[in-house]
């Protein structure tokens, strides 16, 4: 029986080799989702798909539904994003792009709104890495341990990441507090996954009595600000944004926490 042939566009997130020569690719794709491809032979010298298709690569790929996998019979590379690759800060967050979809997307579940916000979430990154692209005073900044960090790619990866969260269902609550209902006004917040969102001092320490089953993280008000405003508005508006290290830092936080609970659940 012949094998039909399906043709997609794609963004690699992960690889792992199999077998004796072969790799299985993680992507996203335009038409179906998140899906798993095994190039056959893939590692060996003489393979002429290895040169189209690796991690982070933008590309068109072909394959065939076999009995129990996904086999790859063509892929031609769209774009590898080479600033960011060449810009280590850049490709550690598409990593960290790459890792979230990864986890938390089904198989075979098409988004168009997911796919249309990595799209342009990388371009962007990879626009944003060429370091003589920014001015100087923005470009980069010192943090501990002498590392350089662009504080623009940050924003840009809060950005995708809030939105991402709300585009599964999972935007947290940042307008009233998820256990008395009542508006949050400017004073310490807590954020709680396990609520489902930012919750008010009051709720905080009287759910902590009660139990010792969930989790809370102090979050400021400028974080939350911040969270409001990466969801509300487009990226070019976000990537306007001028913020603190602090800021930046306590938002790395509170994104960890949320995505930590959502890779558990």
């Amino acid at each position: 029986m012949a094998h039909q042939h399906y043709r997609t566009k794609g963004f690699v997130l992960s690889k792992k080799n199999s077998g004796e020569a072969d790799q299985i690719f993680s992507l996203y794709t335009q038409d179906l989702g998140k899906i798993e491809v095994v190039g056959k032979s893939i590692r060996k010298i003489t393979s002429k798909l290895k040169f189209g298709i690796d991690v982070f690569y933008f590309i068109e790929i072909e394959f065939i539904q076999g009995k129990r996998q996904k086999i790859l019979t063509d892929a031609i590379l769209l774009d590898k994003f080479s600033k960011a690759r060449k810009n280590p800060e850049a490709l550690r967050y598409v990593a960290q792009i790459a890792e979230a979809v990864g986890c938390l997307v089904l198989t075979e579940k098409e988004d168009e709104a997911i796919w249309n916000l990595l799209l342009k979430v990388i371009k962007r990154m990879n626009d944003l890495s060429f370091e003589n692209s920014l001015p100087a005073h923005i470009a980069t900044r010192s943090i501990a341990g002498g590392q350089i960090e662009n504080c623009k790619l940050k924003i840009i990866l809060n950005y995708f990441l809030w939105n991402f969260f709300s585009l599964l269902g999972y935007s947290p609550e940042l307008y009233f507090c998820p256990i008395c209902s009542k508006k949050l006004l400017p004073e310490t917040f807590f954020l709680s996954p396990h609520h489902g969102g930012v919750v008010c001092w009051g709720c905080c320490n009287k759910t902590k009595k009660e139990s010792q089953h969930f989790l809370f993280k102090e979050i400021t008000v400028n974080t939350v600000k911040l969270i409001r405003f990466l969801i509300q508005n487009s990226i070019q508006k976000a990537q306007k944004l001028d913020t603190s290290q602090n800021d930046l830092e306590s938002l790395n936080n509170a994104f960890e926490l949320y995505f930590n609970f959502l890779n558990e659940k």
